[in-house]
């Protein structure tokens, strides 16, 4: 069985040169340096000792990574990016865990990571306070909030990086706008995450940009904190009930990808067309746009690069922790697909293709 010293003479460098590559301490290490250490490592075979690294370390070569509810495919897309990352950047492994956006959750599952010897996490919650993130940095937990707000009030060291919400809302309603709607709503599960006032906040600039006045947000009751895990189901019923009404919109912007699939589902149960009828877009562009009858006009989020820069920034806040935080805001982009299309005829807005009311 190889052994790190192994590792080091066919790689012709020291035995803590080795170790910096297993411990993720890259910043120590040229890129030639690295390559060559991956590459004996590769050729050898070998394969650390866990216990015996967390033994001497007190650390375990895993991130952490916390998401609302892998229920909604976002997360499962956003989660595939960071762990090809963090296995690019450092060989790392990632446990993830579903908090459902609460707050006691998050803060048990800090304290398992910690006690698992993960000393580092990326956490995606959006929710409106950070407050309770504090222990865990004192604890030496290092962090990267995705999506999240800076809280004047939270611990001064943790990282945020998030697309920007404010640009996904006026892309979206701006689409609409230029294909000549008059009549659009912003439709989400009720609860305002940071991400979402962002969103909303970006919307309503378009709008009034306009001069449309006050802007429409419809707000939808799930039956789960939240609602992460029925988003489509939420986006459906909906749907059904703005076919009843004679002054629907006839533009529709989705807080995510999800609840839009959702409402085109529910409006063509209800015998409406898309986008003949109603013009639908979603947020985040998630892989299942593609496939949806018709495809779905969606806001896409650079997840890629988002996640490349999160594990670079979690890394670096493990080996220094006194490195000054900053936030990361990357662009949000329009990709225009066939579930969008100019608003319907005058003598059509009154509902032709709805059902009567009983």
């Amino acid at each position: 069985m190889a052994t790190i010293q192994d590792v080091a003479r066919l790689a012709n460098v020291s035995v803590s040169s080795v170790s910096n590559v297993l411990n993720g301490r890259t910043e120590r290490l040229n890129p030639a340096t690295f390559e060559r250490v991956r590459e004996a490592i590769r050729t050898l075979g070998f394969r650390p000792s866990q216990v015996a690294r967390q033994l001497k370390t007190g650390q375990t070569p895993m991130l952490g990574l916390l998401v609302p509810s892998t229920a909604n495919p976002m997360y499962g897309q956003l989660t595939l990016k960071i762990e090809a990352e963090a296995q690019r950047q450092t060989g790392y492994r990632v446990l993830l865990g579903n908090t459902n956006r609460d707050r006691e959750q998050e803060s048990r599952m800090f304290d398992d990571l910690l006690s698992f010897g993960v000393h580092g996490v990326i956490v995606v919650s959006s929710l409106t306070g950070e407050q309770h993130f504090e222990v865990a940095t004192r604890q030496g937990l290092a962090m990267v909030s995705y999506d999240g707000g800076a809280d004047p009030d939270a611990p001064a060291r943790i990282d945020h990086v998030a697309p920007d919400n404010f640009q996904a809302g006026y892309l979206a309603a701006s689409h609409l706008l230029e294909l000549g709607h008059r009549r659009i709503a912003f439709v989400m599960p009720a609860g305002r995450t940071v991400s979402r006032a962002s969103k909303i906040a970006g919307f309503q600039a378009a709008v009034k940009e306009a001069g449309l006045g006050d802007a429409v947000v419809i707000e939808c009751s799930p039956a789960a904190h939240y609602g992460d895990a029925e988003l489509a189901e939420l986006g459906q019923a909906l749907a059904g009930q703005l076919a009843q009404t004679s002054t629907r919109p006839t533009g529709l912007v989705a807080v995510n990808d999800m609840m839009a699939i959702g409402l085109m589902s529910g409006l063509h149960q209800a015998g409406l067309s898309v986008p003949a009828d109603v013009s639908v877009i979603g947020m985040d562009d998630i892989s299942m746009c593609l496939y949806t009858n018709p495809a779905l006009t969606s806001v896409a989020m650079p997840f890629g690069e988002m996640a490349q820069a999160m594990v670079r920034r979690v890394m670096l806040r493990l080996a220094q922790p006194d490195e000054a935080p900053i936030r990361l805001c990357f662009p949000s982009g329009l990709v225009v697909r066939q579930s969008t299309a100019k608003p319907p005829a005058a003598n059509r807005l009154a509902g032709a293709g709805a059902p009567k009311r009983g």
